[in-house]
């Protein structure tokens, strides 16, 4: 890369973070909604692994249930008498 090259890339590069830094951000209401929206998916998510917990749980005493009921009607069927 001749001298020339790198000094128009230097001045390239620099053009582009002059553009950069003069972009504007948000404004308030738009940092708002952004924040909102965050707030609502944090939300969703928990709502997700909540729903999931609770199936999991209810699969798991249903298990234990029909586990319960198969061995009292097994000993039921072998001479217990409730």
């Amino acid at each position: 890369m001749t001298p020339e090259e790198r000094a128009e890339f230097a001045a390239e590069i620099a053009a582009a973070i002059r553009i950069r830094s003069t972009d504007t951000g948000l404004s308030e209401e738009e940092q708002r909604w952004v924040k909102l929206a965050i707030q609502a998916e944090v939300q969703r998510i928990e709502f997700r692994k909540k729903v999931i917990e609770k199936t999991l749980t209810s699969l798991i005493w249903s298990g234990v249930v029909a586990l319960g009921y198969m061995i009292l009607g097994w000993a039921t069927n072998h001479g217990y008498k409730p």
